[in-house]
C-alpha cells in the first residue's frame, strides 16, 4: 500500500481520479463538500473524511479538483499549515495567471505545488487517449509520476506554474469553436428536417479531414509567410465566409458564431492584406497583446 494520498472534490473527474488510484492499491481518503456524492467512493471502501482538516491530516500528496479557482483558495486556505512539507496536485480547471498565484501562495507555505490540466473526460481516466499536462513544481512531478501516469499519458510542460493552464485553455478554446461551429451548421440543415445525427455522419468525416490542415497553418504561422504558394487568400474566404453567412439567416439561422471570424477577416483586408493567405488571422488575435 502507498502512502495516504487525499483527494479533495469528488464531481465526476475527482472521482474518477480517486476511484484509479483506489483500484491501483493506493490508500485514499476523499473529501468532499456534499457528502452524497463521497458515496460510490465508500461503497468500494474509501476512507471519507468529514472534514478537510480530516483528509489531509495522513496524506503525503494531496489531489484537488474542485469547480474553480476561488474554491480551491477555500478549500486549503484553512489547512495551508498542514500542507506545509507536502506535495499538492492542482488539477482544477484555471487560468495560467491563477495557476501562477496559487503557486506562489503555496511557495510562501511551503508546499510543492504540481499545477495539472485534464484533457480528457472523466470516463476516459486511467484508459487509452488521455493526457494530463502538469507544470509547476518538476520535483513533484518526478516523484509522484507512479501516481500520475494511472490516470493518462503525463507530460510535464516546464516550471512556469501557469503553462499547463495555457495549453488547457489554449485547446479548450479550439474545442469550443469546434462545438458552436458543428451546432451551428446543425441548425441550418435541421432547418429543413434535417436530423442532428444524419448532419454528424457527413460534417465529423469532413472536420477531421480538415484537421489535417493544421500543420500547414502553423508552419506559415512560425515562418510568417503568408503569401507562400497554395494558401487560400483572406479575399478569398472572406467571400466564402459572406456567403456561408447569408445562407445561415436565409434559412433563418442566426449567425453570429461565424461574426467575430468574419470581422478579424475584414479587418485584415482593411489593412492592406487581401491577398495574404487566411492564417494571418493570427497576427490579427495577438494583436491585442
Amino acid at each position: 500500500m502507498t502512502v495516504n494520498t487525499t483527494f479533495l472534490g469528488l464531481g465526476a473527474m475527482g472521482s474518477a481520479l480517486a476511484t484509479t488510484a483506489w483500484d491501483a492499491g493506493h490508500r485514499v481518503v476523499a473529501w468532499n463538500r456534499t457528502g452524497h456524492r463521497a458515496q460510490s467512493l465508500r461503497d468500494r471502501g474509501v476512507a471519507i473524511a468529514d472534514s478537510v482538516e480530516e483528509a489531509v491530516a495522513d496524506a503525503r500528496t494531496v489531489v484537488v479538483c474542485l469547480f474553480d479557482d476561488a474554491s480551491v483558495r477555500d478549500v486549503l486556505g484553512p489547512v495551508s499549515t498542514a500542507l506545509s512539507g507536502r506535495s499538492v496536485i492542482n488539477v482544477t480547471t484555471t487560468t495560467p495567471n491563477q495557476s501562477r498565484d496559487l503557486a506562489r501562495w503555496a511557495e510562501e507555505r511551503g508546499i510543492d505545488l504540481l499545477d495539472g490540466a485534464i484533457m480528457a473526460v472523466p470516463e476516459m481516466i486511467g484508459g487509452p487517449g488521455s493526457t494530463i499536462f502538469y507544470s509547476g513544481s518538476a520535483t513533484a512531478f518526478a516523484s509522484h509520476r507512479p501516481l500520475l501516469d494511472l490516470w493518462a499519458e503525463s507530460s510535464y510542460v516546464g516550471s512556469d506554474p501557469g503553462m499547463a493552464a495555457l495549453y488547457d485553455t489554449a485547446m479548450l478554446s479550439g474545442m469550443y469553436a469546434m462545438f458552436a461551429g458543428f451546432l451551428h451548421g446543425a441548425a441550418m440543415v435541421g432547418s429543413e428536417g434535417v436530423s442532428a445525427g444524419e448532419f454528424v455522419r457527413r460534417q465529423a468525416p469532413f472536420l477531421a479531414a480538415m484537421t489535417e490542415q493544421l500543420a500547414g497553418f502553423a508552419a506559415t504561422v512560425d515562418e510568417q509567410d503568408y503569401l507562400g504558394p497554395g494558401q487560400q487568400s483572406l479575399r478569398f474566404t472572406e467571400t466564402a465566409l459572406a456567403t456561408v453567412r447569408q445562407a445561415s439567416t436565409g434559412q433563418g439561422v442566426t449567425d453570429e458564431v461565424l461574426e467575430p471570424v468574419h470581422d478579424i477577416i475584414r479587418r485584415q483586408i482593411a489593412a492592406g492584406f487581401a491577398e495574404h493567405g487566411t492564417a494571418r488571422m493570427f497576427e490579427e488575435m495577438r494583436s491585442a497583446r
